[in-house]
């Protein structure tokens, strides 16, 4: 089944700046070859539910890794079954309704 999710990673315990876990786990997207969008508060990745869900365990598993006692990671699944859609054709449907 496809799937589209947003998610935030959020190591605790590790202070405030958190883009080098931010950047762990976009290379693990990477790694996965799963299509993937960073944005400011969190990622966008689409792919094969398992491919994706095996690609945020291991995001968890390397900013474990990396000295983060504690994760927290918020998610938002999407999926459908009437079509195939891409983050890209979602973003754009909302442009073109914009006029823009």
């Amino acid at each position: 089944m496809q799937v589209i999710v947003d998610f935030t990673v959020i190591p605790i315990g590790v202070g405030v700046s958190l883009s080098p876990y931010v950047a762990a786990c976009e290379k693990v997207l990477t790694d996965a070859g799963l299509r993937h969008t960073l944005h400011a508060n969190g990622t966008g990745v689409e792919g094969e539910w398992d491919e994706v869900f095996a690609a945020l365990r291991r995001c968890h598993e390397v900013v474990h890794q990396m000295g983060a006692p504690r994760i927290s990671t918020m998610i938002k699944v999407g999926t459908r079954t009437d079509k195939p859609q891409t983050m890209a054709e979602k973003v754009q449907s909302v442009r073109t309704k914009m006029g823009s």
